[in-house]
Parts: C-alpha cells; sequence; structure tokens
C-alpha cells in the first residue's frame, strides 16, 4: 500500500496568523499519526511563515511515524538543521526564495554535481534522500547518476490537467514512474493531489510507494473532520 505523509504547512499557516499556539501543530501531527497517517511531512522556509525551523525540534522527539522534511538545500541553514534531526527522508527542493509553493522539479542534468554533493552529505548521516522531478525521462535519468534513493514526482501539471486530460498527462507520469523502477529508484509523489485525482494516480503509476498531501488534505478536513478526511484518502490509495 502507498503510504500517506500528511504535509503539515497549512496547520502552521493558521496557528501563525493569530500568533499563539492555535492550533497545536505537535498534537495535530501526532493526532494524523493516530488517525492513520504514515508520515509527516514538514517544509520549512527561510521566512519561517508557516512550519518555523523550531516546530521541526518539537517535533521529532514525539512522531512514531516517518518524518520527512522538504526543502532547498542551497539554503545552508536549512542543511545544517536536516543534518541534526536526521528525519526518515529528506526531500530535495529547488524553490527560490519568497516562492508562494514549490513549482517546479530539478533540472537534474544542470545541477548533477551540486546533488551529487548534497545528497552523498545526506546519505553519509543515515538519511534516505528523495529529489523532485518532473514527469520527464531525461530528468528521472539524470536523477538516477545523483545517487538519490528516490525521486518526487511533481504532480502539478497532473493535477491542472485532470479534467481535460487526464489519459494523456496520466501516460507522463506513468512513463516516468516505470523508468525510475527501472533504474531501481523508489517513487513519491506530491503536489495537487487530493481526493478527486489521487485515486486515478494511483492505480495507473506503478511502483509509487509515498505521497505526500497537505493543502487538499486540511481542506477537505474543514468539511469532513480531520480523522475523516485522512481515512477518505488511505481509502483511495488501498
Amino acid at each position: 500500500m502507498t503510504k500517506l505523509s500528511v504535509n503539515i504547512n497549512k496547520i502552521a499557516t493558521l496557528r501563525n496568523a493569530r500568533g499563539g499556539n492555535i492550533p497545536n501543530l505537535v498534537k495535530a501531527a501526532l493526532d494524523l499519526e493516530r488517525f492513520g497517517a504514515q508520515g509527516i511531512t514538514v517544509h520549512p522556509r527561510p521566512d519561517e511563515r508557516h512550519i518555523t525551523y523550531k516546530d521541526v525540534y518539537d517535533l521529532k522527539p514525539v512522531l512514531k511515524t516517518e518524518f520527512n522534511i522538504e526543502g532547498n538545500p542551497k539554503e545552508k541553514k536549512f542543511v545544517d538543521l536536516v543534518l541534526e534531526i536526521k528525519p526518515a527522508q529528506v526531500t530535495l527542493v529547488p524553490d527560490t526564495q519568497g516562492q508562494i509553493t514549490s513549482d517546479h522539479g530539478w533540472d537534474t542534468l544542470l545541477h548533477a554535481n551540486y546533488l551529487k554533493d548534497t545528497i552523498a552529505l545526506f546519505k553519509s548521516h543515515g538519511i534516505r534522500t528523495s529529489i523532485f522531478v518532473d514527469a520527464n525521462l531525461e530528468m528521472v535519468e539524470g536523477a538516477k547518476e545523483t545517487g538519490t534513493d528516490r525521486i518526487e514526482l511533481y504532480t502539478e501539471e497532473y493535477a491542472r490537467l485532470y479534467h481535460s486530460e487526464k489519459d494523456i498527462v496520466i501516460g507522463l507520469f506513468h512513463n516516468a514512474a516505470q523508468r525510475a523502477l527501472e533504474l531501481s529508484l523508489g517513487v513519491n509523489a506530491g503536489h495537487d493531489l487530493s481526493l478527486e485525482n489521487l485515486k486515478y494516480f494511483k492505480e495507473n503509476v506503478p511502483g509509487l510507494l509515498e505521497v505526500s498531501i497537505g493543502h487538499a488534505l486540511i481542506s477537505d478536513a474543514l468539511y469532513f473532520g480531520l480523522e475523516n478526511t485522512v481515512q477518505l484518502y488511505l481509502r483511495q490509495l488501498k
């Protein structure tokens, strides 16, 4: 079964909008685990507009499932954080300063040497690595050369075209995942996956180990409740 890792950035965004500690991020993460989530994802950014670095330190000793930290390794503070926390997985994302949300994968050819060195550093500390890539065979093949353990397929294009061209766009992701499997790379996926499009993606993308979902899941929880929403997402992954 594909694991569900819940990105809790949006819970932190709500908390930060008012100040204080409501909702309590650590309690929310523990509740998500109790409700069935098999992982917790955070993506701290330099401006700490949602997840703060303190949050990451607070979460580490209490989480029982896989902890996945996303971020841009070109930020030294991020690298230092990951090396100290030693999460189960670090996902490398080519974000730029002030970017609202992630919007592209790595050019694994252009940044090959940088990625090799960075990935080797994390792996030397026993941290599983995953890198954001678009559903592009050349980028997947380039990812293999970096030494990464996994790729995370950036699924914004799939979500955006789901209603108009889903049969065409899913083929790109199927082929990218299939090539990754041939290269002995693990396959994760994330960005704009939702209750509406998740099942079709899961059914058509081979070897899917994990999905990271935050915005849609937390938004659905406003209507369905957090526990029920986690169960609804898990049902799509069976």
